[in-house]
């Protein structure tokens, strides 16, 4: 083998002893810093479970410091309360103190209260920095590390040394606020205790209060239960002095030198005198007097509801003729609009309308066409205003021949006459009543083509005023429409086209050959 070659394999020997050397030192400091960040984990985890406690201890001593302030604030309210009128002028001046005392307590609360706040917002920077930078330091920190087992940067190595040092720093940071926190928290655990104290001295003073109260309470209930017989007392006395009536003037200067016991033994003789003429009413010229003013009064009010009811049936007798009139005018025009639209669109046919009517036994009369709307008013009718409960309907009779022999009723016509009679009366109901539009679903489909023209050159006639939408399977409607829609069917679902005259009619054509 030439010696080239032999110095070659000695140099590539030498290298790959090189980079085992790198490779081991590069294994050992990657095992340094994972037990490292096992440590740190650990530090965590154990700085979250102390960290958890330490703030559901916070937010119930919070509460608790809610609840004794709400307290506070009751007994406050309590003591403001007008007592001091009740009291001695040394449990004024106690009062006064406990005010002072109570002014204070409230201040220091209040310091507290912005303590506990600046602590919180602390503790909430301190949380979301170590959730926001130090977590996610630590996270890159392990995908960098996991990088370097493939790869030989020993420049990376020493920046991730360098930064495990600085979270190791932030991490003994965190810990000592986290000692001043627990010293705050137990500081304010410690107030909290002094304001518990407190309370407990106030729930005391409350008490003696209260008992005070009642004692009062009870001493004001028998002075009213008192004040109340004597008032009763008082009200029969003075019942039976109005019961007296007037006295004269020397009633009060005769017995004014009479003892009590005389003056009971003079009442108890007028009592016994008195009951000889238990059987007169002494009420019986006031009684008289009332109930003549009341009869006046009645009198008066009977009058004006007379003149009222006069005046109601008056109106209602005016809107009663107004209403049977616009129904009489409005029957007359749609008789007559309908008498005109069935002559048109049924050469040589004759239709009227039927106003159909009720007698007082029940049986119905008719009266067509315009000579049926008149009213029989006048002819001997208890009312001289017509009534519209006498009508009960309307009915069609209609002949298609023109014959006045052979009109007939709704029920005996055929399904195309009965539609033709329908469209009729729906025409003149709209020359009376015109609407914006109308919308037609196959009216043609049971009449036939001599009709079905008379029915488009109607349409066109009204479509001035109206417009008219109609669906068809047959040419006629189809010579005076002005614009045309195409509806087919694909895939189970309806398709609509703008579409020409030709194709509508070759389009009414297929339709009608498939069908």
């Amino acid at each position: 083998m030439p010696p080239r070659i032999n110095n070659e394999i000695d140099q590539l020997m030498n290298q790959m002893q090189q980079i085992e050397t790198q490779q081991r030192k590069f294994k050992a400091s990657r095992d340094s810093i994972l037990s490292e960040m096992k440590m740190l984990k650990e530090k965590r985890q154990q700085s979250e479970k102390t960290f958890m406690p330490k703030q559901r201890s916070l937010q119930s001593l919070e509460a608790s410091l809610h609840a004794m302030e709400s307290t506070r604030e009751s007994l406050k309210a309590e003591l403001g309360t007008d007592l001091l009128s009740q009291l001695s002028l040394e449990d004024q001046r106690r009062v006064d103190d406990l005010n002072d005392e109570i002014r204070q307590l409230q201040q220091d609360n209040r310091q507290l209260l912005n303590e506990r706040i600046k602590l919180e917002g602390i503790m909430t920077r301190v949380e979301t920095y170590l959730n926001e930078n130090l977590r996610k330091r630590l996270d890159q920190v392990e995908q960098e590390l996991n990088e370097l087992r493939e790869t030989e940067g020993g420049t990376v190595l020493t920046a991730t040394t360098s930064e495990l040092d600085g979270i190791n720093k932030r991490v003994k940071e965190t810990l000592a606020r986290s000692e001043d926190l627990d010293s705050l928290v137990d500081k304010t655990e410690g107030e909290i205790k002094d304001h518990i104290k407190s309370m407990d001295r106030w729930k005391n003073i409350e008490k003696e209060q209260n008992d005070a109260i009642n004692h009062d309470t009870k001493e004001l209930e028998k002075m009213t239960n008192r004040q109340g017989m004597l008032l009763k007392k008082k009200e029969e006395c003075m019942k039976k002095i109005r019961e007296l009536g007037s006295l004269p003037q020397e009633a009060f200067e005769k017995y004014q030198t009479l003892t009590l016991k005389q003056l009971f033994r003079k009442l108890e003789q007028c009592n016994t005198e008195l009951k000889k003429y238990s059987h007169v009413n002494k009420k019986a010229l006031d009684q008289f007097v009332n109930f003549s003013e009341q009869k006046e009064k009645l009198i008066k009010r009977q009058d004006e509801l007379d003149r009222g009811y006069k005046s109601i049936m008056e109106l209602m007798n005016v809107l009663e003729l107004r209403k049977y009139e616009a129904i009489q005018l409005t029957f007359k025009q749609v008789s007559k609009n309908f008498s005109e639209v069935f002559q048109k669109l049924v050469p040589g046919g004759k239709a009227t309308l039927v106003m159909k009517k009720g007698d007082a036994e029940g049986s119905q009369s008719q009266d067509e066409g315009e000579g049926g709307a008149d009213s029989e008013r006048g002819s001997g009718s208890q009312s001289s205003v017509p009534s519209v409960d006498q009508f009960t309907g309307v009915g069609i009779r209609v002949s298609f021949t023109g014959k006045q022999g052979e009109m007939r009723e709704m029920q005996q016509l055929s399904g195309g006459q009965k539609s033709l009679v329908a469209l009729a009366l729906i025409f003149a109901i709209q020359k009376c009543d015109p609407a914006p539009f109308y919308l037609f679903d196959e009216i043609d489909q049971a009449l036939d083509a001599q009709h079905r023209k008379a029915v488009s050159d109607m349409i066109v006639e009204l479509a001035g005023h109206a417009q008219f939408i109609t669906t068809t399977f047959r040419p006629e409607l189809l010579e005076s429409a002005d614009k045309f829609y195409g509806v087919k069917f694909r895939n189970k679902v309806s398709h609509i086209d703008v579409i020409t005259a030709e194709q509508a009619k070759d389009f009414v054509e297929d339709d009608t050959t498939h069908g």
